[in-house]
């Protein structure tokens, strides 16, 4: 395995080292922020939001939710802000201690019934530092395994930190499943439920010792020496790459909200809409989930071979076409057929396009400014694709079954294949070289 950055970081540090450590540190981050949305969708409205009735409960605790994406961009440009001054490392460290702490602190709160109006109020503010910590995270994650990589080897070795998303919602739906059989229902929702919360004070323990024995990227390194840091980041991502913020935020849209719809939703839509089990949605998004640790590096490696729009351009509309028998094939009520839903849904058109996008981010902006922009343009399209897409679902399913719902997935995807088709071609770009107008601004601000 090839070693890069011995010059310019004053330590190599090996590929695999880096991008193992993106992948764990990624996974226990996603473990923290996957078990609250699936808390949210099966416990959350009768803890901190009984009385309310099954919709307005269920809507106000994907609110809840909701209110991370919010928060994310926030922790984009902040960290973002640091991260193109001070350095990936550091970031990457602080964002896993906010994270984990707030994680840990939501299984210890009691609910409504014992504290009142506070137990929801105390919900938000943690559900809020969730959202800055994983705002923060994911940019210096995917390019701490982007700038240590080869021209050709971006896609893969970007995709690492993405794997870390089915690999936290594995074990996130997985957690949930095993704790909910072990005890049952009735326990599951009194108290169970704080069990995964309580085992991210582990996990936090391992990512850290993890990240703190990997070093700085070569990339930023190279900023760093030239004395050329950004002085305000996002100002001048605005100002330098306003196209590619613009396709940045457009183009997740519609890729976030199908994989929260079909990661997420289903879970409600399959034991309150259903009436069935709610460990027969969760065992098959686990499985889904599973598949794509593998399928994500697939495509990625695709990728570097055959460059990053053809497969951005047909895993968003596979995703927009598949969303329509997705629904079909839960609403057969057969647990084998809602297993292969999940799985086609995400291991293959979600994987498709998520396996891709942490290169093609990272490529659509210059080494100083690339945590900004990065972070930046993917936190800001979360809040109008993941953060929306299961409360507008809730609120779709009266009015319309799921076939309006469908619909809806089915036109963000369709924005999203508009982005890319938009999009430059990124897949053999020099990351080191400053484009024309980010010279200019070095040199005005020089």
């Amino acid at each position: 395995m090839e070693r890069l950055g011995g010059e310019n970081t004053g330590m190599p540090t090996s590929i695999r080292q880096v991008v193992v450590a993106s992948f764990i540190g990624t996974t226990i981050e996603w473990y923290d922020y996957f078990i609250f949305v699936t808390a949210a969708s099966l416990v959350f409205p009768d803890v901190f939001f009984p009385g309310f009735g099954e919709t307005a409960g269920t809507i106000l605790s994907y609110l809840t939710f909701a209110v991370g994406f919010v928060a994310r961009p926030l922790g984009g440009v902040v960290f973002g802000h640091y991260g193109d001054r001070i350095g990936r490392k550091t970031m990457l460290v602080t964002t896993l201690l906010i994270m984990g702490s707030a994680t840990f602190l939501v299984g210890c709160l009691p609910g409504y019934e014992t504290i009142g109006i506070l137990a929801p109020i105390l919900l938000v503010t943690l559900r809020i530092l969730q959202g800055i910590g994983l705002g923060g995270e994911w940019g210096g994650a995917v390019l701490m395994a982007v700038e240590h990589s080869l021209e050709d080897r971006r896609g893969l070795n970007g995709s690492w930190p993405q794997m870390g998303v089915p690999a936290g919602l594995v074990i996130g739906t997985g957690v949930f499943a095993l704790v909910s059989s072990l005890f049952g229902d009735a326990a599951f929702g009194a108290w169970g439920w704080r069990v995964p919360f309580l085992l991210s004070a582990v996990l936090i323990v391992l990512g850290l010792f993890i990240r703190l024995r990997i070093y700085e990227s070569p990339a930023f390194s190279r900023v760093r020496e030239s004395g050329t840091e950004a002085r305000a980041p996002i100002v001048d991502v605005l100002r330098t790459y306003p196209k590619n913020v613009a396709i940045g935020v457009g183009s997740r849209i519609g890729i976030d909200a199908a994989f929260y719809i079909i990661a997420f939703y289903s879970l409600t839509h399959v034991a309150t809409n259903l009436g069935l089990s709610q460990n027969v949605a969760l065992v098959g998004v686990s499985v889904a989930a599973l598949i794509e640790i593998f399928t994500i590096p697939f495509f990625a490696g695709l990728s570097d071979r055959y460059g990053r729009r053809p497969l951005l351009m047909a895993g968003a509309a596979f995703m927009g076409i598949w969303i329509f028998p997705f629904f079909g094939l839960l609403n057969t009520k057969s647990t084998f057929l809602i297993i292969v839903a999940l799985v086609i849904g995400l291991s293959l058109g979600h994987a498709a396009v998520y396996g891709v996008q942490a290169s093609f981010y990272a490529e659509l902006f210059g080494t100083r400014v690339r945590y900004s922009g990065a972070s930046f343009a993917y936190q800001v399209s979360g809040v109008f694709g993941g953060a929306l897409a299961p409360i507008i679902a809730a609120l779709l399913y009266p009015a319309g079954g799921s076939l309006l719902i469908s619909a809806y997935i089915a036109a963000l995807c369709a924005l999203s294949v508009v982005c890319y088709a938009l999009a430059a071609e990124t897949y053999r770009k020099d990351i080191y070289e400053k484009d024309p107008e980010e010279r200019r601004l070095v040199a005005e601000q020089g």
